[in-house]
């Protein structure tokens, strides 16, 4: 039994406009980015001879939509491209369609018409700052949309009912090939001690997937006449909003604290294991997010990499990883810390080419249906609700 392919279906309001796409994560490979496409299927006795544009975007919002200070709205946009898809500037045979496009074209018939974006290579990915469980609005984050909408034309006022959005997300898997595996050491030295404290950390690799046990070597050489009363062993989730300032958010995400001691002149060698999990961070403001779609699951931001002279000024939220190694040491005048960091990478694996289905001739569609309130035609609309089957595509002719 061949498996069907999902395609993802939207009817805006007024049913002149809809948009399928085959996809809604595109790859972010540092050096090209996956392309948008999808197909606009028009009604055009609904559309009354308007024309209908589709635009993708990226914004990055730092605050809810209600609040604005001196007018200004908390929010920025990125990124904005607009394209004209009916009436078509060009032959619909004549353009060259991705595998997914060439299927929607034949099933939806001649009122479909594909449209084509290419991300440039200097925007950030998918990412969101969790709110608090009492927070209400939209998060801080990096959001794109494809938005499809018909007008008189493309600077004309636009009608929310003549118009519909679909969220995207931008991810980045992780590289191929693993760098060298990191290893940090200090040595400290104290006073009417004759000797110094030695201590080292290292992973087994630079690049840890989401839901991976982390190994920890911790390796103390006391030679010192310090007692260490304790070692801490954290993961910290540290999140740089670069766009519109300095903010940076250093969060623990995993934690280890056992007891250990070190007397002087001992050692210690342990293998401290650490699960960093956004299950474990719940209900924690400011823990960085992958951009997720509504209704669907997430987990912690993965790590950024960006492409050599890009600006990160521009990337929105950028989020970094590192292991943190705390010893406590006890002395005449109180306690002190010797600490050392050790960076990591935090990211999905790469999806198994191989292992890709190609494109069946039978598709499933998902459509995503709308609640509003009674007598409220103009409520904005939600994504929730999403059901699927072959029943709500068009039928074969």
């Amino acid at each position: 039994m061949s498996s069907k392919n999902v395609v993802f279906k939207k009817i805006c309001k007024d049913n002149s406009v809809g948009v399928y796409m085959g996809k809604r994560d595109f790859v972010d490979r540092v050096d090209s980015v996956d392309p948008v496409d999808g197909v606009i299927i028009v009604d055009p006795a609904a559309l009354q001879g308007r024309k209908v544009f589709v635009t993708l975007s990226c914004t990055f919002r730092y605050g809810r939509d209600d609040m604005d200070v001196l007018g200004i709205a908390f929010r920025r946009e990125l990124y904005l491209s607009t394209r004209q898809v009916y009436p078509p500037l060009q032959d619909r045979e004549k353009g060259i369609h991705s595998k997914i496009q060439a299927k929607l074209l034949r099933k939806l018939g001649d009122n479909a018409y594909p449209f084509f974006f290419e991300f440039p290579d200097n925007l950030p990915c998918s990412v969101a700052l969790q709110p608090a469980p009492h927070d209400v609005g939209k998060q801080c984050a990096v959001e794109f949309e494809i938005k499809a909408f018909s007008a008189e034309s493309q600077d004309a006022k636009i009608r929310k009912r003549s118009t519909v959005k679909l969220m995207l997300r931008k991810v980045q898997y992780a590289p191929e090939s693993q760098g060298v595996a990191p290893c940090v050491e200090t040595t400290r030295d104290f006073v009417m001690s004759d000797k110094p404290l030695h201590v080292k950390a290292s992973l087994d690799k630079e690049v840890y997937y989401h839901g991976e046990t982390m190994k920890v070597h911790v390796s103390v050489t006391n030679d010192s006449n310090k007692t260490i009363k304790n070692i801490i062993v954290s993961v910290d989730q540290v999140a740089n909003v670069v766009l519109y300032s300095s903010d940076s958010y250093s969060k623990c995400v995993a934690l280890e604290e056992t007891g250990d001691t070190v007397s002087p002149g001992a050692t210690l060698q342990k293998v401290y294991k650490l699960l960093p999990l956004l299950a474990n961070n719940r209900e924690r403001r400011g823990i960085a997010l992958d951009g997720k779609l509504k209704h669907e699951d997430t987990n912690l931001a993965s790590s950024s990499i960006i492409k050599d002279g890009v600006l990160k000024e521009v990337m929105g939220i950028m989020v970094s990883y590192r292991v943190t190694v705390k010893l406590i040491v006890g002395g005449m005048m109180g306690s002190s810390e010797v600490g050392l960091e050790v960076p990591f990478k935090l990211m999905h694996p790469k999806p198994d080419a191989g292992k890709q289905i190609e494109m069946e001739e039978e598709m499933e569609f998902q459509e995503f249906k709308r609640s509003y309130l009674k007598g409220m035609i103009d409520d904005e609309e939600e994504e929730g609700n999403v059901s699927g089957g072959d029943d709500m595509g068009p039928k074969e002719k």
